[in-house]
């Protein structure tokens, strides 16, 4: 029987950073091939309507290329159509390269989600009218039917039923979205949006599974059953299958198990961590690397670095919880905080909101590690100790950068934890916005 491969959480962290482009963030300008391949290695580009600063999937592009003109994005996507839209982690834009892969999703999609088994029975002429009127008169968004809400409790219940017509339609594959208007969905019917889905040839159910693992794992480098399960989480699966895809891909010798080495113990832990057979040397020089990422960008809170928060904090000892839905009162970090990435450490975050009336970009409250201002140890997998005036020159930086991607002509900082930072902050913030022009 082989040995068991061991790699260090350095190792794992610094490949990790390498497959969601993260290596070096901002260096290079966004293209249309970029784009393709960001997104192809990472499995999807959230969507989220929450709108503080910018969508969620232009601030996740914004970390890997800086600014850059959103228009020409939504142009590359619902024109040329390099990506579409469909569930991956959630609400994602993919790949058109991997329609094959998600049109079997959409083939197995299961009627005993969400109800649908008692809705259809009910509403079967609904959906026929809603996919007849897209073949004759599409694309149609949810506005375009006039009648009312069904009322009840607030939630997918309260939809009008061509709400949930056009929803089925869209997960099923029948439909796709065509095009976005102020964010909301226009669809129309598949073959319009993208012809080759009627002759694509999709995997079987089986090799599907085998399919998202092998994403998944390109997309991390090493994970847990755990990180699988939680990184591409559509469709759900149950672990028994999920498990036997995995042995699968064990016994081909696709997939491999590995022992990480704990940074603080230097020993490995009894949880199991599988990586790709080929991925085994990318692993060992990423173990090698001095410095795993250059540079300081901000998170989006819906980056896939971000899917699984439990990971981040094995992989960096990063506690991060999205505040959006927790009592103001209760709130530690702020409203829409972004982590704040620097040199392969993740050393804070911002809690920031955009004013576009006023063009004013307000920091509400940078809130920043510990140990990254006190030159201490990370507390995870590390390359070396960080020292606080290159943490707060690199957000000085990121801090401009965003300013001008928002089109903000101001920047203010309200709150710095700690206080002993504000100045410092406060001045690398207006360096920032003035070497950005804005």
């Amino acid at each position: 029987m082989s040995a068991i491969p061991e790699v260090s959480l350095k190792a794992v962290a610094a490949l990790f950073l390498e497959r969601q482009h993260l290596k070096r963030p901002r260096a290079r300008s966004l293209s249309p091939r970029r784009l393709v391949q960001f997104v192809e290695a990472v499995g999807g580009l959230q969507l989220d309507s929450i709108n503080v600063i910018e969508r969620a999937h232009y601030l996740t592009l914004f970390s890997r290329f800086g600014p850059y003109d959103r228009e020409r994005l939504d142009r590359l996507v619902y024109r040329r159509r390099l990506l579409f839209d469909y569930w991956a982690h959630a609400a994602c834009l993919v790949s058109r390269g991997d329609l094959a892969g998600w049109r079997r999703a959409m083939l197995d999609y299961s009627v005993t989600s969400r109800g649908w088994v008692t809705w259809l029975q009910k509403n079967e002429p609904i959906l026929r009218q809603v996919e007849a009127e897209l073949r004759a008169g599409g694309p149609l968004g949810s506005a375009d039917f006039g009648e009312g809400k069904s009322g009840g409790a607030a939630g997918w219940w309260n939809w009008k039923p061509t709400t949930h017509a056009l929803d089925y339609l869209w997960m099923t594959g029948t439909t796709l979205v065509h095009s976005r208007r102020h964010f909301h969905k226009r669809y129309h019917l598949a073959e319009r949006v993208l012809p080759e889905i009627a002759t694509v040839s999709p995997p079987d159910s089986e090799e599907f599974q085998r399919w998202r693992i092998r994403r998944s794992l390109l997309a991390m480098g090493a994970a847990t059953e755990t990180d699988l399960r939680l990184y591409l989480t559509f469709p759900r699966t149950p672990a028994t299958v999920r498990r036997r895809a995995l042995d699968s891909m064990r016994k081909s010798g696709e997939v491999v198990e590995l022992r990480v080495r704990s940074a603080a113990t230097r020993a490995a832990g009894a949880t199991r961590w599988y990586a790709l057979a080929a991925d085994l040397p990318a692993l060992a020089r990423a173990g090698r690397r001095g410095v795993a990422s250059t540079g300081t960008t901000l998170l989006s809170p819906f980056d896939s670095f971000l899917w699984h928060r439990d990971r981040t904090r094995k992989l960096f000892g990063f506690d991060y919880t999205l505040e959006v839905y927790t009592p103001g009162h209760k709130r530690v970090h702020g409203y829409y905080s972004l982590p704040i990435l620097h040199d392969g450490q993740l050393v804070g975050r911002v809690d920031a909101k955009n004013h576009r009336a006023t063009r004013l970009l307000e920091l509400v409250h940078v809130h920043l590690e510990p140990w990254a201002v006190t030159h201490g140890e990370p507390p995870a997998a590390g390359w070396g100790n960080v020292t606080a005036a290159a943490v707060i020159s690199g957000l000085g930086e990121a801090v401009g950068a965003l300013a001008t991607f928002t089109g903000a002509e101001r920047i203010r900082v309200k709150r710095v934890t700690p206080a002993k930072r504000s100045r410092e902050v406060k001045q690398a913030s207006e360096r920032g916005a003035v070497s950005r022009g804005a």
